[in-house]
């Protein structure tokens, strides 16, 4: 029997004070600002756009669908690169012992300042942008990096990683294997290890990376305030350990409290680490074992990062999970829009929030759900296509060929 296109769980468990509080301190509403201005030295860098899929939205009876597309930050196909060079930046303040100022992106590169740092070598574990963009920063400061992935992480993401001059060491097992064996050999090579995760006694640097994510979302505001819009009524946000989706939901919490969108944490169904921890209740991540076999690579994570958890159960308005043919509709969809809409070019992470979208206002099983969430004519919806085409193989399996067809049971049925 085939997986449903959507199952969700609305988190009844949370707690608007206690999130509220975690929120402010995790993304004091001053933070935004100073981060994007970091990243705006960095060369290359503008601001991602803001695409209406407008006639899209109107065919499903919704005010707006508003996609934040991630797959031209800094030529790197993932919005990654954020977190891990602010992450770099704050870690190399700390070593200046300067972290009460403001440094230049110049000063950290050359000069005195550079001459100080002298030589440092970052480590991070990936299923690919991750490692990617910490390889890319680091190059861009002139350090060396190393970076370990899992054996089933494609070899297209590995030559994107050595591309940008960082080593590629291949773990037996999965990203959370890969998680623990550099911190182990961090540890004994004297390495930075820069995660997007947490774990006891390293929590500073996730926090770091988490915050950076910012940047893409004050960007969000900047354009959404362009078109006459305050704040997106709705966000529909992917997780993996839950980093990206807890950035979203705790800056929007931050800056609108009860105003704030509501918010859908989705999930790939094989590797649902967070919809897991929901469903249990007990307020406790939950982790997910196995070889969490999905195409959505960059989702595919069993651990949660525990800071990220702590925001998003008494934050995040519901969590939902969605097998591998959902985000392979959201591939073509975004490939393939109605006349008038915008070409997206969406990976298999980046394109699984479309999917889930439709089949929340199309599918008669998530009648419920789209009722909830109260979506409609005056609804304006946020999605983050995380990344572009990092798996030209693989994409062009789903898009090309059409991998991963939806099964006959649960396809949508239009007169567009």
């Amino acid at each position: 029997m085939n997986e449903k296109p959507i199952e969700w769980f609305e988190n009844t468990h949370k707690d608007s004070a206690r999130g509220a509080a975690v929120a402010a301190e995790l993304f004091p509403q001053d933070l935004p600002r100073k981060i994007r201005q970091f990243h705006r030295q960095i060369p290359g860098y503008r601001m991602s756009p803001l695409k209406g899929l407008t006639n899209l939205a109107d065919k499903l009876g919704l005010g707006g669908i508003w996609v934040k597309d991630e797959s031209a930050r800094l030529n790197l196909s993932s919005f990654k690169v954020l977190g891990g060079s602010y992450a770099i930046y704050r870690l190399l303040k700390r070593r200046l012992g300067l972290e009460d100022q403001e440094l230049s992106f110049e000063e950290l590169t050359r000069g005195p300042l550079r001459e100080k740092l002298g030589d440092i070598t970052f480590a991070a574990a990936t299923d690919g942008n991750h490692g990617r963009g910490i390889a890319w920063s680091a190059s861009q400061m002139g350090f060396n990096s190393v970076i370990y992935v899992h054996k089933l992480t494609s070899q297209a993401r590995i030559r994107a990683i050595e591309s940008n001059g960082a080593k590629v060491v291949i773990v037996d097992g999965n990203y959370d294997d890969a998680v623990r064996q550099v911190y182990q050999d961090a540890q004994r090579n004297g390495w930075e290890v820069v995660s997007d995760t947490a774990w006891e006694g390293y929590e500073d640097i996730p926090r770091w990376v988490m915050q950076g994510y910012t940047t893409m979302l004050s960007e969000a505001q900047e354009q959404f305030a362009a078109q006459g819009l305050s704040r997106p009524t709705h966000i529909l946000v992917q997780a993996g350990v839950g980093s990206l989706a807890a950035a979203t939901v705790g800056f929007y919490y931050s800056m609108f409290g009860e105003e704030r969108p509501k918010s859908i944490v989705v999930e790939p169904t094989r590797a649902a680490c967070l919809y897991r921890s929901a469903l249990a209740g007990d307020g406790e991540p939950h982790i997910v074992e196995g070889s969490l076999d999905t195409i959505m690579a960059g989702l595919a994570c069993g651990e949660p990062n525990p800071i990220a958890w702590e925001l998003l159960k008494d934050c995040a308005d519901y969590f939902a999970v969605c097998p591998d043919y959902v985000a392979a509709k959201g591939m073509r969809v975004y490939g393939v829009p109605l006349r008038g809409d915008p070409v997206v070019i969406s990976g298999e992470s980046g394109a699984v929030t479309l999917g889930a979208l439709m089949y929340i206002k199309q599918y008669a099983g998530a009648r419920e759900l789209c009722e909830k969430l109260g979506l409609g004519p005056d609804s304006h919806v946020l999605l983050i296509n995380s990344e572009g085409n990092t798996s030209p193989d693989d994409f062009r399996y789903v898009v090309w060929e059409g991998g991963i067809p939806v099964p006959e049971e649960y396809r949508l049925r239009s007169s567009w």
